[in-house]
């Protein structure tokens, strides 16, 4: 199967054979990581980039009640810190919520992927402004959206994510979250969650059993949502 980063990042851009097989060489050392353990903490100063070929990872931060508010899922084909090597410090931290496998790019690799290569240049600026475009979604959905519209629409999110690095086929998808995990991204209690979830079942939107996620009926599910993929920008990539 084709490295995910790649098939990411070719929605971005028109990769070159060259531009590809630069980007796998760089991650290419790859290590298994445990669910639930820290990548990069907040208020450490980054050396690597950290991307997900397996699992799911996510960003968060802690209150001073220990209470946990994930801010971004990060799946295979992300870059968790593309660019936070700028800042020089992090301000959240990042972490697997499942075994997970992460590949790691030295900051100055950064500099290999760019010099020279205008695919990829541009592919890495438009995976920086998708993640942007997620977070003022996720905004949205806190502020302004239904309990139940506001599991659906991340259930909608996480479909077309995956699908798009070839990971959901026929709407079914590995998604080994938990429902404190998807409590924590959606600002809402479990046993809230595990009602929405119940209901969205009921109503033969998906089916969750185990680690497997099934979105039955996409376009009905979306609607319910009010979902629109456009802030996901996974339109074919034209020339750099």
């Amino acid at each position: 199967m084709p490295n995910p980063l790649v098939r990411k990042l070719e929605h971005g851009a028109r990769l070159t054979t060259d531009e590809k097989n630069l980007l796998v060489g760089l991650v290419a050392g790859a290590e298994q990581v445990p669910g639930h353990a820290d990548l990069i903490s907040e208020g450490d100063a980054p050396d690597f980039v950290h991307g997900v070929l397996e699992g799911f990872a996510c960003r968060y931060k802690l209150l001073p009640d220990g209470g946990r508010q994930i801010m971004a899922w990060l799946v295979p084909g992300d870059f968790c810190d593309l660019h936070v090597s700028i800042l020089g410090e992090m301000d959240h931290s990042i972490a697997t919520l499942t075994p997970s496998t992460i590949c790691y790019l030295p900051r100055n690799g950064l500099d290999a992927l760019t010099v020279g290569h205008p695919g990829l240049t541009h592919a890495l600026w438009w995976a920086t402004l998708v993640d942007e475009a997620v977070l003022r979604e996720w905004l949205v959905s806190m502020g302004r959206r239904a309990a139940p519209q506001r599991i659906a629409h991340m259930f909608c999110e996480v479909h077309a994510r995956l699908d798009a690095v070839g990971l959901a086929p026929a709407g079914l998808m590995d998604f080994p979250l938990s429902q404190t995990d998807l409590a924590d991204s959606a600002g809402l209690s479990s046993v809230h969650v595990n009602r929405v979830v119940q209901q969205l079942r009921d109503e033969r939107l998906i089916a969750w059993r185990g680690r497997i996620l099934q979105v039955i009926d996409a376009p009905a599910l979306a609607a319910f949502a009010d979902f629109n993929p456009n802030y996901l920008h996974l339109r074919p990539a034209q020339l750099a």
